[in-house]
């Protein structure tokens, strides 16, 4: 391990509107286990505000937390409120195995597309599901390829961003169609 990088991710945080759907769609649908919740209430941006956060558990001892406060100006100022965008997300990486039964958990808990949906990007596999606040969360499954993938776009990363940037916008990806068998 590389000593000047973080050794994992601690949390990743987010304000939600109701932390009860919150913790019944994280820990009763898709299994996370709820690890902590913290009441708390302390002085922050000039302002003494009272919230409350959970975090769900992952394998590694990270977590996704989530937030609510008790204020409602609070709730307003921090809230859950951002344009829906498909690419602010968060991905997380699974096994084959993990991936179907988090699908089959998905579709069992009667959510939909447009709620759910998957991608194949030749370099993984990627379930999608949409949280209580519109959140997407990103369930990845590796390629069985891709050490040599990632090898590969290792190799290229800072010359197809300098040519990216420089206008030439031609896609790169030469492994989304032919890998999709090859899992």
């Amino acid at each position: 391990m590389n000593a000047s990088l973080p050794s994992r991710l601690h949390h990743t945080a987010y304000v939600c509107k109701d932390l009860e759907a919150t913790r019944h769609f994280y820990e009763d649908i898709l299994g996370f286990p709820l690890v902590a919740t913290w009441c708390e209430q302390e002085e922050l941006f000039g302002k003494e505000r009272t919230y409350c956060h959970c975090f769900f558990g992952l394998a590694d001892g990270s977590a996704l937390a989530f937030f609510t406060f008790a204020d409602a100006d609070d709730q307003a100022e921090f809230g859950p409120e951002l344009p829906p965008s498909p690419f602010r997300h968060i991905a997380l990486n699974v096994d084959a195995a993990l991936q179907a039964d988090l699908e089959r958990r998905i579709i069992e808990a009667g959510i939909e597309p447009p709620g759910r949906y998957v991608l194949e990007h030749g370099y993984c596999r990627s379930i999608y599901v949409v949280d209580p606040d519109g959140m997407i969360v990103e369930f990845t499954c590796d390629s069985v390829r891709a050490d040599e993938i990632n090898a590969a776009r290792l190799k290229d990363a800072h010359s197809e961003l300098k040519r990216w940037l420089a206008g030439d916008h031609r896609p790169n990806n030469d492994v989304r169609h032919i890998l999709e068998g090859a899992r």
